[in-house]
């Protein structure tokens, strides 16, 4: 994440601070030094926004290490059930942060990941909501795989789709995080799952490093024609954010200074509008993807981009798209 002396460097006023925000996508996480627990994302949220709660997804964090590999990521649903304790207690303020819970299991498991799913539901009657299992994946050394070590067409795979049909089974939500490469098949797993409720992640992740570094104009191209086939899969959900990574090829992280909400709205509002416009309100959520995307932007500025670019819509639309559409997925 960027340094906190950096991303303040750029300053804004609040822009709508009573709209009410509900961000459905962010990590906890205290590893290699890096550390993101709740003093950190309550120091994130109280900057100035209204932000009523937020649903926590998996990052491969605090699993547990005394059971057998399949049942480990069930110790991250408990890790952040305590987190979300803490919070709904009221002591840290009005914010209830992780009142959703998005964890992941193995869905190569097939059959074998409903144990898995139970468990996690029993170490969170109240909060857990549903998984993502990452497949982000490509060919190229120069983007990375993601840490769910996924193989290629992993969303197709016979033993995976065997697990995925565990969780209509269960009632519980998919996360699906990928490439922009990868859309079509996340696309034909929506279209033979359709009482499942999905969402995409980030977008669908449009790369631009490696082979794709310096070509957004194509990128944009081919990402639009994918997503457009989800029009009809009803089932499916958006996240719109985490377009900020490194991955995306902006750069924003390389600069003295940290992007402004103008910056942002300029170089990436094309993505949120076709969503916005092609999907409508009621599919679409707007996302933090902090503290990933705090290499590049800090909380407040990142919503007052929200808020800048939803400016032309109607009050009902900008609920939605800030918190109704969220609480509602995520049955908050």
């Amino acid at each position: 994440m960027g340094e906190q002396s950096w991303l303040s460097l750029v300053q804004e006023e609040i822009l709508q601070p009573d709209l009410s925000i509900c961000d459905p996508h962010h990590h906890l996480w205290d590893r290699n030094g890096s550390r993101y627990l709740l003093d950190e994302i309550l120091e994130d949220v109280y900057t100035g926004h209204r932000v009523v709660s937020t649903v926590f997804v998996e990052c491969d964090s605090m699993f547990r290490a005394d059971v057998a590999k399949a049942l480990a990521p069930v110790g991250e649903t408990e890790f952040v059930q305590g987190v979300a304790a803490m919070s709904s207690s009221g002591a840290y303020g009005d914010c209830r942060v992780a009142a959703g819970i998005v964890s992941f299991a193995d869905l190569t498991l097939g059959a074998q990941v409903r144990p898995v799913l139970e468990a996690h539901i029993a170490a969170s009657v109240n909060r857990f909501r549903g998984i993502r299992h990452a497949a982000s994946w490509h060919t190229s050394p120069d983007i990375r795989i993601s840490h769910s070590d996924p193989v290629e067409h992993q969303m197709l795979q016979d033993d995976f789709l065997e697990g995925f049909n565990a969780l209509g089974d269960l009632g519980l939500t998919f996360d699906a995080w990928c490439y922009h490469t990868q859309i079509d098949e996340f696309t034909q797993l929506a279209k033979t799952n359709p009482t499942v409720t999905m969402v995409l992640d980030h977008f669908g992740g449009p790369l631009g490093i490696g082979p794709y570094e310096g070509k957004q104009v194509e990128v944009f191209k081919a990402w639009q024609q994918s997503i457009e086939a989800l029009k009809d899969c009803s089932n499916v959900h958006f996240k719109l954010g985490g377009i900020n990574m490194k991955i995306n090829g902006f750069g924003w992280h390389k600069r003295a200074l940290p992007a402004s909400s103008d910056e942002l709205v300029d170089k990436t509002a094309p993505y949120y509008e076709f969503c916005i416009d092609t999907f409508g309100a009621d599919r679409c959520m707007f996302e933090s993807n902090f503290p990933v995307d705090k290499e590049s932007v800090s909380y407040p500025v990142l919503w007052n981009a929200f808020k800048k670019m939803s400016q032309s819509r109607t009050v009902s639309e900008k609920e939605k798209l800030f918190h109704d559409t969220a609480a509602r997925v995520y049955r908050i």
